[in-house]
């Protein structure tokens, strides 16, 4: 299910909680450096869905 390959969001600086992502063909997976064993998975379209939600704030 979960690759190894997890990718550091830009905005987060050194120290800090970051949120790291991961995808697969099944979906896109979240989770956050303070709660590494959390992982929440969502389609593809419900993360683009949050993004533009995101952008429009």
């Amino acid at each position: 299910m979960i690759t190894d390959r997890w990718q550091k969001s830009s905005y987060c600086q050194e120290g800090d909680a970051c949120v790291h992502i991961s995808t697969d063909p099944d979906g896109v997976h979240l989770t956050d450096s303070d709660a590494a064993q959390t992982i929440v998975t969502v389609t593809p379209a419900a993360f683009t869905a949050l993004l533009e939600h995101l952008k429009s704030l």
